[in-house]
């Protein structure tokens, strides 16, 4: 492609995994995903980095793979932002307009600035302020206040906060590698702007996201971001329990919960069964049925945590929309059925909307939709061109292959082949 066609990029930074994207505009106005990159993420707890020197080598290598598939360099990328500390605050400012003023654009920003001056505690920051309704001479719920005549203007604000660190560390990863982060989007309102409807986030809906590492939870209603909170496990202890339940590896574990995974057990055949070959050892069988009583178990507790929250965040009468879930997890053959089943609530599983994405790329998975959100926005403000500096290298061996060689050849150690398929009997090698 052409060195000087600007790009844009995000960054996905997980607790398991980072995901980097590089995107164009093509001339059909639509998003062109160019380039992709994924690596297993290091020095990230429950989405947060505390370690800068191995998430700085995570990080490189998922944006060098991105930077090779579309054959530019990255200058510059939008970042999540998540975390268990990050909390919201309710605030409500007023002004005197004046006798028979008409609201403006500009009134309605100095609003928001008198939001953003709420007394916070120590290295506590400001990560976005969502207005929830304004009020104008006692007239209130009013949505859009531009045009409006009256004396004197309230509004309610939403305005979430997490410690300043979050950022920071996000931050001076990215320096090591002389990337700029152009801006750092709250982990729910990056994944929601591709797999929630503007109706959905009006009538109130829970976006539960369930990752590897963490469970994330986050509430819409009237078109506002509400709520947010976080359970501190995910996928992840699936695959352990399963790895432990059965005694067989992590990377056995976590094959059997992909490919065969079942969140209900009474939906699991009877008698099929699947075959685990290993070298040296006699081969290993494990029934459909057994597997997904184990799955089905710690799911079950995952909903029971995540209900909790949902329950006592104060909008639980207020999900018209219902429940929609997303993430790795979210895979998991008939959970939405077993979430419905516990809660109560209409369930359906969040799938990034790809209309405005060129189709050609393995991307339509709830697995990318914080990344794919990230750049929507990414894609819908203007970046400055900037100066790029000479990229210092990560913590690697130097004779070691490079970040795309390096994530084909972690792969083809890491897939586990199943074969002769039949009813009765599965062989996995």
């Amino acid at each position: 492609m052409d060195k000087n066609e600007k790009i844009f990029a995000a960054v996905d930074i997980g607790s398991t995994k980072i995901v980097a994207l590089a995107g164009k505009m093509n001339e059909d106005g639509k998003i062109q995903i160019i380039g992709l990159g994924q690596s297993t993420s290091r020095g990230v707890n429950r989405g947060v980095v505390l370690n800068v020197d191995e998430a700085f080598a995570a990080i490189s290598e998922a944006v060098g793979q991105a930077e090779k598939d579309c054959g530019q360099d990255i200058d510059s990328v939008f970042v999540n932002i998540s975390g268990q500390q990050l909390i919201t605050l309710n605030t409500r400012q007023q002004r005197t307009l004046g006798r028979d003023h008409c609201v403006t654009e500009n009134d309605v920003e100095l609003m928001t600035e008198l939001a953003s001056q709420i007394e916070l505690a120590e290295d506590m920051s400001i990560y976005h302020i969502n207005p929830e309704f304004y009020t104008i001479d006692g007239d209130t719920g009013i949505s859009s206040p531009v045009g409006s005549l009256g004396e004197k203007i309230e509004a309610n604000f939403k305005v979430h906060v997490a410690p300043e660190s979050y950022q920071r560390n996000i931050s001076k990863c990215f320096e090591r590698g002389s990337i700029q982060v152009h801006k750092a989007i709250l982990d729910p309102i990056a994944s929601s702007t591709v797999v929630l409807t503007d109706d959905e986030k009006e009538s109130g809906v829970a976006l539960v996201d369930i990752g590897g590492g963490t469970t994330k939870i986050s509430i819409f209603c009237e078109g506002v971001l509400c709520f947010t909170s976080m359970v501190p496990f995910g996928g992840n202890v699936i695959t352990k329990d399963i790895k432990e339940g059965c005694s067989i590896t992590a990377k056995e574990a976590e094959s059997l919960k992909r490919q065969f995974g079942q969140a209900i057990a009474d939906f699991a055949p009877e008698n099929k069964v699947v075959t685990i070959q290993r070298n040296g050892w006699e081969p290993k069988q494990i029934s459909f049925k057994s597997l997904a009583h184990i799955i089905q178990a710690r799911m079950e507790e995952i909903i029971v945590h995540f209900f909790f929250q949902i329950r006592n965040s104060g909008y639980v009468d207020k999900l018209g929309a219902g429940i929609v879930i997303t993430g790795g997890t979210s895979l998991l053959n008939n959970l939405g059925q077993l979430v419905k089943f516990h809660t109560g609530f209409d369930v359906r599983i969040g799938t990034p909307n790809l209309n405005s994405f060129v189709p050609g790329r393995p991307i339509d998975n709830p697995i990318f939709s914080t990344a794919l959100g990230l750049l929507v926005i990414a894609s819908s403000e203007d970046g400055q061109p900037r100066k790029r500096k000479k990229r210092k290298p990560a913590k690697v061996k130097p004779e070691g292959p490079g970040y795309l060689t390096t994530l084909r050849t972690k792969i083809a150690q890491q897939v586990i082949v199943f074969f002769e398929d039949n009813p009765a009997d599965t062989e996995m090698t």
